[in-house]
């Protein structure tokens, strides 16, 4: 592992932050940047670093604390204010607590934070401020592990690092694993750091770079003597290319994705999703299609801050069937059952050890792995789903490293389930309230325009993944980035030309590929004309027909495929329009096919009622645009009606206003709010339309 301390990067760190934070932190949070940089290190909020400091008061009296890094904080872009500062003296007093609980400890240490609003301290706090050196680093590097978590550990890691390192049993971590390590510094205090077994590394220094510096070495050491072991067996070569794979996984991931899906009860909202992100690549594959795959990958993990993410142990298909979907499903969902059972099983071995106030985990399975295919990682949300898939990877890389010479051992049932349900664990995963859409995978189609974007920002908000799609080009891709900067991940844009059926298939598998399956459709693509009957142009016509109608219709098709498939329902919201119920002269063209696409969106409602999908439809008046997007149809349209009633553009937004009985402005937000009333299924209702249009006595659907 490459050191990558640099003086004048360290520096210009401080530069940049010390006048308001103070040297030291400065350099913590350097250094802290250069750890969670290394993967092999710490991953997504793993680890923890401290710096001791002195501060001052109001009245500039100056007395000691301790920054800590921030509960579930990702170290990689960690900031100053990442760190929260505590009274280390107090702190320090807490050694000579009686025995109680980790929560009572938390309390106290919470209650010390210098800034009553800080975030929480990382449950490793106690260690660092009981080891005194000025810096501390608590890392969980993948060569350490692969030499901790073996039958005869204690042998190798001390062959391997040396006499120098201090080697600890593993310890629950909190107040007893502080209390521990302390002892264990204060026998060897010339020591370079710390091995917590079946856990991380410890290391310390008076400075950041002495502390960094021995993380990299005792690091290097392991991978030296792992790079150096002789091999009994290794994992094949596999014949699964990774493009076979990732073809399966586009049959494999609605059909798993359903089947994961837990059932709440809720006529209106029957399951609780995930969202999944795949593991392919060659080294995945090498594990799971070898002989050995199942023993060495069905095992506890690494490290126990990996559990709450992974649970105990991952599923595993035995010889998945991919040339049948029946014959797939069956085989999955048995395995499902058996995993769920187990889980089940072992809560139940381990209830006296459950925390009172915790609530368990669902019985599903977080990682599935399968022969021929790879991992598939199920979260609660994009991010959630990839630090699983992030942790996997290295889980299943290290586990076959050490197969290759030796034998796994990874923590026992009693302490798997103690850090499984432990309520300081359970803090990192808090959040807020969950958000109405946030399991939802939803797909907007003329995602670009004024009403499009609109309803795609809305679903944003209230928590939805949601896939852009419009025509290829400038536009999709501009509206897209738009989007991914306020709400990140959770967009993604794939081109989609609705009068395509291949396109609209293609885009369908583009965003079961990003994230497993989709639940919500929003049929939004539609254009327009202006022509009377006598002069029109049936070609004109015959786009309009293409689109609006057959566009629709390829849509509805494909939802309802996909839907069958992953077997939890969905919901379908078909953008209509004033006109199917109030048509304007010279808008033949456009009224006629948005009337067909209503009436289709009306018989989807009956056909796929008993998959439990809901097919509603939403009736707006005139949107112009929404932001700097600018209706695509009013571009079209809005010359001709200026011409006709003799208006400019700002008139002709005035009158569209004045002719409903409200005298509203109908927005794009209007409209995407009554998108959002279908999607978060407010009543059990489907077949049906909301008009958007201020009140429009002619347009009243009947």
């Amino acid at each position: 592992m490459e050191n990558r301390w640099s003086e004048t990067e360290a520096a210009e760190l401080v530069s940049k932050y010390s006048e308001r934070w103070g040297e030291d932190l400065a350099l913590r949070t350097y250094a802290g940047r250069l750890l969670g940089a290394e993967k092999g290190l710490v991953l997504h909020g793993g680890g923890n670093v401290s710096v001791k400091a002195a501060v001052a008061d109001l009245f500039g009296e100056s007395f000691p604390a301790i920054f800590v890094k921030a509960s579930g904080r990702d170290l990689a872009d960690i900031e100053p204010d990442g760190h929260t500062a505590l009274d280390l003296e107090y702190l320090k007093k807490l050694r000579k607590a009686p025995e109680v609980s980790d929560e009572m400890i938390m309390d106290e240490i919470l209650a010390h934070r210098l800034n009553p609003h800080a975030a929480a301290p990382s449950i490793e706090a106690l260690m660092h401020a009981f080891i005194p050196e000025k810096y501390v680093d608590h890392t969980h590097a993948s060569a350490i592990l692969a030499l901790t978590n073996r039958p005869d550990a204690e042998k190798i890691v001390r062959y391997a690092l040396g006499p120098d390192v201090i080697i600890l049993d593993y310890v629950k971590p909190g107040f007893a694993l502080a209390k521990a390590a302390a002892e264990a510094y204060e026998a060897l205090p010339d020591s370079a750091g710390m091995v917590l077994m079946k856990h991380g590394l410890v290391t310390w220094g008076d400075s950041a770079r002495e502390s960094y510096e021995r993380t990299i070495s005792l690091v290097n050491r392991a991978e030296e003597y792992l790079g150096g072991m002789k091999a009994k067996a290794s994992v094949p070569e596999t014949k699964t290319a990774v493009e076979t794979a990732m073809r399966r996984y586009l049959f494999v991931a609605p059909i798993l994705r359903g089947l994961l899906a837990v059932p709440t009860g809720d006529q209106d909202r029957t399951h609780k999703r995930f969202i999944l992100r795949p593991l392919i690549d060659k080294e995945t594959l090498n594990l799971v299609d070898s002989e050995l795959g199942k023993e060495i990958a069905v095992s506890p993990p690494l490290t126990s801050d990996f559990l709450i993410r992974t649970k105990a142990t991952p599923l595993w298909v035995d010889d998945p069937p991919y040339d049948s979907e029946e014959k797939l499903a069956e085989r999955i969902s048995s395995a499902i059952v058996d995993y769920a059972g187990e889980y089940d099983e072992y809560i139940r071995r381990n209830s006296q050890r459950m925390p009172p106030g915790l609530t368990r985990f669902d019985s599903m399975p977080r990682v599935v792995l399968l022969p021929g295919l790879g991992a598939v990682c199920a979260g609660p949300d994009v991010y959630e789903a990839e630090m699983i898939r992030d942790i996997t990877g290295r889980t299943l890389r290290t586990k076959a490293k050490i197969t290759e010479a030796d034998s796994y051992e990874g923590l026992s049932e009693e302490d798997l389930f103690d850090m499984e349900y432990f309520s300081l664990q359970h803090r990192k995963l808090k959040r807020v309230e969950e958000l109405s859409l946030e399991r939802t995978v939803a797909l907007v189609t003329g995602a670009v325009g004024a009403i499009g974007s609109g309803i795609c920002e809305e679903l944003l908000k209230h928590g939805a993944h949601v896939a852009v799609t419009d025509l290829p080009g400038g536009s999709l891709e501009s509206g897209g980035e738009e989007l991914r900067s306020a709400f990140g991940k959770r967009v993604m844009t794939t081109p989609l030309d609705v009068t395509d059926p291949k396109s609209v298939s293609r885009a369908f598998d583009a965003v079961t590929e990003t994230w497993g399956g989709v639940d919500l459709i929003v049929a939004n693509a539609g254009i327009a004309h202006v022509s009377p009957l006598a002069e029109m142009d049936q070609a004109d016509f015959r786009k309009l027909e293409e689109v609006n109608v057959e566009g629709t219709l390829h849509v509805l098709s494909e939802a309802a495929r996909r839907f069958k498939v992953q077997g939890t329902g969905g919901d379908i919201v078909v953008i209509s329009t004033k006109n199917v119920f109030s048509p304007g002269a010279q808008f033949g063209a456009y009224s006629a096919t948005k009337a067909a696409a209503h009436q289709l969106a009306r018989i989807a409602s009956l056909e796929l009622a008993p998959l439990g999908v809901r097919v509603n439809m939403v009736s707006p008046d005139a949107v112009f645009s929404h932001g700097d997007r600018r209706s695509g149809l009013w571009a079209e349209v809005g010359p001709g009606r200026m011409r006709a009633r003799g208006l400019d553009e700002k008139g002709l937004e005035e009158y569209y206003r004045d002719r409903n009985l409200l005298k509203a402005k109908v927005t794009a937000v209007h409209v995407a709010r009554a998108v959002l009333f279908f999607a978060t299924r407010q009543t059990p209702t489907t077949g049906a339309t909301i008009p958007v249009d201020g009140g429009l006595p002619d347009s009243t659907p009947r």
